[in-house]
């Protein structure tokens, strides 16, 4: 009866235990309790019969706790906390070339475990580095460009003054906060990961060229409206067209729009056109910061959806599948602010999506 007990509390153990090691324990230990010889269940687990006398030791000892596999404390770190943190610093802050690395602009495991070695006298291995690596929080990453021509000040400025103060939405002295922003959608824009056939790569055909269809939107902050036009071109003259369109979506109220720099934006023929059309007011992004605006989201997220990973041989196969992307999303106004609109909390935007 004692036996069956112990058998069935083993069992039980086995259909909960994910872990591969403490799996094979507890089978070897339910084999003994079911009287099959040692030198059998050797055999089928493809273990020593010294290893299946410990594991049955061990559980005549403490039970199915005497199974559980303990972990080593290990060695102790060969770097100090103050080293690890001064190499974390090095690796983030400097390149491979600024401590004495010629020519070589890019940290690898190889060029860690060199400067390991050369500035503390401590080898790892490869396999050693990468591990220290993840226990320093560090990863294997792509990194991700931003315009060295940006000004910083101008850009905190705008995100802890400016901003806040379009606020001014909420009290009617402003009704609309339009976002504008325009981009060339390409016959194949880039590639993406997609799930695929393991060991395989789906194929992409190309002709090598770039066609593709010029847009200009604007996204409505608080409302999640989309307005949007495609044209062959980008001149004063488009702008403007797509002006009085936005006009005629929003017949009435004041309209703020923030927009960035470009040379269409800041034409002469607007001044005439702005000085008919009051309540229409620009606000200009700092120069060179795209993060600012949230139709860059928008343009994302097209690209994602309809462009990448996707050969067009017509510019109307673009322009067909650009028009069914904006109708689709046009009609989740909700969803529009909740992935592009950027989160105000205490006066400061507090994310950019």
């Amino acid at each position: 009866m004692e036996n069956k007990e112990a058998l069935s509390a083993v069992e039980e153990r086995l259909k909960s235990t994910k872990d591969r090691r403490m799996y094979e324990r507890l089978q070897t230990i339910r084999l003994r309790l079911m009287s099959v010889p040692v030198n059998q269940i050797a055999t089928i687990m493809c273990r020593s019969e010294r290893t299946i006398r410990k594991y049955i030791h061990a559980y005549e000892k403490d039970g199915i706790s005497g199974l559980i596999i303990r972990v080593s404390p290990g060695r102790s770190p060969r770097l100090t906390k103050a080293q690890r943190d001064e190499l974390k610093r090095v690796i983030v802050n400097q390149v491979p070339a600024d401590v004495g690395f010629t020519a070589r602009f890019n940290w690898t495991l190889q060029l860690i475990v060199d400067y390991i070695e050369r500035t503390y006298g401590r080898k790892y291995s490869l396999r050693g580095a990468s591990k220290l690596m993840e226990h320093m929080d560090m990863s294997y990453t792509k990194p991700t460009y931003t315009l060295d021509a940006a000004d910083s000040v101008k850009q905190k400025q705008f995100v802890e003054e400016t901003f806040p103060a379009l606020k001014k939405v909420e009290d009617g002295e402003i009704d609309h906060l339009l976002f504008e922003d325009e981009s060339m959608i390409r016959d194949y824009q880039a590639l993406q990961r997609t799930w695929f056939e393991k060991g395989k790569q789906r194929v992409i055909r190309t002709t090598g060229k770039h066609r593709g269809v010029k847009l200009l939107s604007t996204v409505d902050y608080c409302k999640g409206n989309i307005v949007w036009h495609e044209d062959e071109e980008y001149t004063a003259e488009t702008f403007l067209n797509f002006l009085n369109k936005v006009l005629d979506v929003y017949p009435s109220g004041n309209i703020t729009m923030v927009l960035d720099n470009a040379r269409i934006h800041h034409a002469k023929m607007l001044e005439t056109f702005l000085s008919k059309n009051k309540r229409l007011t620009f606000v200009f992004l700092p120069p060179y910061s795209p993060q600012l605006n949230i139709v860059e989201g928008l343009w994302k997220w097209l690209k994602g959806d309809v462009i990448n990973n996707v050969f067009y041989h017509t510019v109307a196969e673009i322009r067909n599948n650009v028009r069914s992307f904006m109708e689709s999303v046009m009609k989740e106004p909700q969803v529009i602010i909740d992935r592009l609109c950027v989160r105000m909390e205490s006066d400061k935007i507090v994310e950019h999506l």
